[in-house]
């Protein structure tokens, strides 16, 4: 199993002005884990409206989860590994750890 020490992406959404309804973008906030790589395997789906095929991954990696992960769970975006960041698409909550199962690449907002 291979070990895994990077950065988990959580988007919370806050209102941009106050007082003007409806207006909402997502804040990231990025904490660094490590844990391990359970399941390492990547699909390839080709893409008739692109010159580039789609690389999805279905990675699942099990971070050690401190407090703030096992409270904010819900609020999880995004895992940077192998310098990509991997949108995640499911959560399970095994404590001490969570399960994160990736999917294909995050194209969303990044912090700062």
């Amino acid at each position: 199993m291979a070990r895994f020490y990077g950065k988990v992406g959580y988007g919370e959404s806050v209102e941009t002005e106050p007082g003007v309804s409806g207006v909402w973008e997502d804040v990231i906030t990025e904490i660094e884990y490590q844990g391990d790589v359970v399941r390492d395997t990547r699909n390839l789906q080709e893409n008739p409206e692109s010159l580039n095929d789609n690389i999805t991954v279905s990675n699942s990696i099990s971070i050690v989860a401190d407090q703030y992960a096992i409270e904010n769970f819900i609020f999880i975006k995004y895992v940077e590994w192998s310098g990509v960041r991997w949108r995640v698409s499911n959560v399970e909550v095994r404590r001490p750890r969570l399960i994160l199962s990736l999917g294909g690449v995050y194209n969303g907002p990044l912090p700062g």
